[in-house]
């Protein structure tokens, strides 16, 4: 949690994929993005998620030139909803 808000996504990076070209990183508005000091076996600094923060907008996953190397995921919210008076006359059976 960042800022104490929840999490709204969250983002993978296959780290076989990525090149570490950086501009996932330039590009998450959250900033929760970095290179890794751990290289892939292609001898690359890959991206790595903070863990934390990630709003699931999807702008790291457009910029990326590596197809399948960044995964984001959207957080479902369940928010509780007031039936309006058409779903509560269909809902029961008037």
């Amino acid at each position: 949690m960042k800022d104490g808000k929840p999490d709204r996504g969250q983002m993978r990076v296959d780290t076989e994929e990525c090149k570490g070209c950086g501009l996932c990183v330039e590009a998450c508005p959250a900033k929760v993005i970095a290179l890794s000091e751990h290289l892939n076996h292609y001898g690359y600094h890959t991206a790595a998620y903070a863990g934390a923060g990630c709003t699931g907008c999807g702008i790291c996953f457009m910029v990326c030139p590596e197809p399948g190397a960044i995964t984001v995921l959207r957080i479902a919210t369940h928010k509780a909803v007031e039936p309006d008076a058409a779903t509560t006359a269909v809902a029961g059976g008037k």
